[in-house]
């Protein structure tokens, strides 16, 4: 659909949820009431980007502290709901999720764009190497594979091994897991003497955490370890599926069926050009059991939208999906520091593996440092840690402009991860760590 189209579906769906909103959840009356907004004073885009106010994470938690489970952020009745999910809540209390049925049939469909655009067809299998629980993004790709009409394999409840012999004994075509977790199952394979290829899978699908389009060197090492071809969708738990696939991997596609973005700037809240990064500010017309509108996801993303990308699509691409968090970035000597960068260049460099940790900390002169730690490939020998040291800090200083500290582990020190993989860790005082408590 051509862009000025797009942007009248979005006005009227914008003004409708506005309306929905503003009725129906105690948080949104109140912000636009504090704001001096009311759903008719909405009229054009313009007013939608200069009056309605953001919507934060914090906002959504103090609502539903007011009387939990979900206070006043719900806009539907109780009984409409019927699936919650949380976040980890490693930060305080939890985010609670809930979806009505049309929310779970609408996250399920985000994922199906993606799907078929890569070449998935019903014909395929998908194997989720997952333990289910709380965690809302395979749950919702889960129902994706329900609305597609493929087949689901579960790999809940047992280990990475027996998850190996099961896929060995199914054969599906599709893997379900975070990117990182997916590597960690290669690497088992391995250990049991089984070559990842062997499995017969023909893609990789992951999400969760930065991917095989954030990382180029990453999808590398999916591919060349499964034989697949490695994709990546970009989701926000309480938002939705938000971004599938391009299959060209040079980023994700915005589902502008279900979704509208704003990327600003994450200091002045200001609009940010095509082309230029900000943070993703996103407007779900999928999500009615708890609206989210303009909300700040914290996601530093890169958009262009005024021509076609070269799959054809004429939706928001966010290239190289995301590139980074407005909470993960630390500013050391005067440089913005992005985990998504430190990963593609140490990921570059031949002798690393695909494990490694961000250690935040102070200096002798109380100045922000970071210590890089990776693990080593099984082929390096010891004797050459030192050596590859000081490639990686000098290829980082090259690259990002300032000299961090990097120590080289042997294979098997850092931890494994079957969901999302924890690689940003804060050691500085309870007042200077990021505000997401890595």
């Amino acid at each position: 659909m051509p862009r000025k189209e797009l942007e009248r579906v979005h006005l009227r769906r914008i003004r409708w949820l506005i309306k929905y909103a503003y009725e129906n959840s105690k948080l949104y009356h109140r912000k636009y009431h504090e704001a001096g907004v009311k759903p008719d004073d909405v009229r054009t885009m313009d007013d939608f980007v200069k009056k309605v106010p953001f919507v934060t994470k914090d906002d959504i938690l103090a609502a539903q502290a007011e009387s939990p489970p979900f206070g006043g952020a719900l806009a539907c009745e109780y009984d409409d709901v019927l699936h919650v999910f949380q976040t980890s809540g490693t930060t305080g209390a939890p985010l609670r999720i809930p979806f009505t049925h049309y929310d779970t049939i609408k996250y399920g469909e985000d994922w199906v764009y993606g799907f078929w655009a890569v070449g998935i067809r019903p014909s395929d299998s998908f194997y989720f190497a997952f333990g289910w629980g709380m965690y809302a993004g395979f749950w919702s790709c889960y129902w994706g594979v329900r609305r597609l009409g493929a087949k689901v394999i579960s790999g809940g409840g047992v280990s990475t091994e027996d998850r190996i012999r099961q896929m060995q004994a199914l054969k599906p075509t599709v893997l379900v897991a975070t990117p990182t977790y997916a590597l960690y199952i290669a690497e088992t394979c391995r250990k049991m003497g089984v070559d990842p290829r062997s499995l017969g899978l023909k893609y990789f699908y992951g999400a969760g955490e930065p991917g095989p389009t954030a990382l180029p060197k990453l999808r590398e090492e999916l591919e060349s370890s499964f034989g697949v071809k490695a994709y990546e969708l970009y989701g926000v738990a309480e938002v939705g599926a938000i971004a599938p696939a391009c299959p060209t991997q040079i980023g994700v596609h915005l589902n502008e069926s279900n979704y509208h973005c704003l990327v600003v700037d994450p200091e002045t809240g200001e609009l940010v050009s095509e082309g230029e990064r900000g943070e993703n500010v996103v407007t779900s017309f999928a999500q009615l059991a708890q609206p989210v509108i303009k909300y700040r996801t914290k996601d530093v993303v890169e958009w262009h939208y005024s021509e076609p990308c070269e799959c054809g699509r004429t939706w928001v691409l966010y290239k190289g999906s995301v590139l980074g968090r407005t909470d993960y970035v630390v500013k050391i000597r005067g440089i913005n520091v992005y985990q998504t960068a430190v990963e593609n260049i140490v990921r570059s460099i031949p002798g690393t593996s695909p494990h490694l940790e961000m250690h935040i900390r102070l200096d002798e002169r109380g100045m922000d440092d970071m210590l890089v730690r990776v693990e080593a490939d099984p082929s390096v020998p010891r004797d050459s840690y030192k050596d590859l040291s000081e490639r990686i800090a000098e290829e980082l200083r090259a690259a990002i402009g300032v000299r961090l500290d990097v120590e080289v582990v042997p294979p098997g020190t850092l931890p494994r991860y079957e969901l999302k993989a924890k690689k940003m860790f804060d050691h500085r005082p309870k007042e200077r760590r990021l505000p997401s408590g890595v």
